[in-house]
């Protein structure tokens, strides 16, 4: 057979990514959205109140300071491409830190805007402002999603091009105990790879690889566990073999299958993700500066008159 138990290491490593790997992984899976879950009915259910329940209006106490929090928190945002590239500061925090803070700032500071604002545009200064938060807040998220195909992780370093070969290269090689089961699953494999790095000279046709890519891979893999677990199937029955024990080579298979086919998927759209974040950059940044001086223009408005 393909392995033993102990070839799987341990069971118990939580992760978010991925498909679990133990039951005490899935249940604290469940666990972790129920509670993201409950969170955003919560802001929902406040975020109703204060904009059709009449508690405060914008100029109050509680908006004031709702709002001056907020503005503090976006302001804050700034630190972190301070922190990139100046030198000086390199000693205040590793990196990873204050990406993560980067990201919760990026969320708690427009919701608490948004509750300052009492989910209502006023004045034109306050319609500017509120609309430039808006578009710096999703383009966050469309930078967090271009982020994440570039990076290990939320929070890991840059991936290259070397490292996605490497990765893919290390797959391919623990992939012998798969192709052993089935003369084809090699083949398959193959042929799936040659076509994710076929050159082609037609935008188009780049174009519509790329965007289908991944969801072909996915195909495949189910395609391919189906038979694996067919032949294991078969192969227990006729050895006798104990349930768990097929089981066990059915998740080591399964995850050798998508490991491999997702380091060849990687690999070949790295180039793609990496000029669609450059480009990102460039137009998240006159976002921030618009959001900063809309930020500024209402400040002034709001003290002045």
């Amino acid at each position: 057979m393909m392995a033993s138990a102990n070839t799987l290491g341990p069971m118990t490593v939580i992760s978010m990514e991925g498909e679990a790997r133990s039951g005490a992984e899935k249940a604290l899976r469940w666990v972790w959205r129920l509670a993201i879950g409950l969170l955003i009915g919560v802001v929902a259910a406040l975020g109703w109140l204060a904009a059709f329940g009449d508690a405060y209006d914008p100029g109050s106490s509680l908006g004031y300071n709702l709002g001056l929090a907020g503005g503090l928190l976006m302001s804050s945002l700034l630190l972190y491409p301070l922190r990139k590239r100046v030198r000086a500061l390199e000693r205040l925090g590793n990196m990873q830190l204050w990406f993560k803070y980067h990201m919760v700032a990026g969320i708690g500071g427009p919701l608490l805007i948004l509750f300052h604002s009492t989910f209502r545009t006023g004045s034109m200064n306050g319609r500017v402002a509120l609309y430039a938060m808006l578009l710096v807040a999703c383009s966050g998220i469309v930078g967090r999603f271009l982020y994440r195909h570039i990076h290990r992780g939320l929070y890991g370093r840059h991936l290259t091009l070397a490292d996605a070969r490497s990765e893919m290269n290390a797959a391919t090689g623990r992939m012998g105990t798969v192709f052993a089961l089935q003369t084809d699953i090699e083949a398959r494999l193959k042929a799936f790879h040659e076509a994710a790095f076929a050159p082609l000279d037609n935008v188009v046709l780049r174009l519509w690889r790329f965007l289908s890519l991944r969801w072909k891979g996915r195909g495949l893999s189910r395609a391919i566990r189906s038979d694996v677990k067919r032949i294991l199937s078969r192969m227990g029955r006729e050895a006798r073999l104990p349930r768990r024990e097929l089981i066990i080579n059915y998740r080591l298979a399964r995850a050798l299958i998508d490991d491999y086919l997702e380091a060849v998927v990687r690999t070949s759209q790295l180039a793609v993700w990496e000029r669609l974040f450059s480009l990102w950059h460039v137009i998240h940044i006159p976002f921030i500066y618009l959001l900063v001086l809309s930020g500024i223009v209402h400040v002034v408005a709001v003290h002045m008159y």
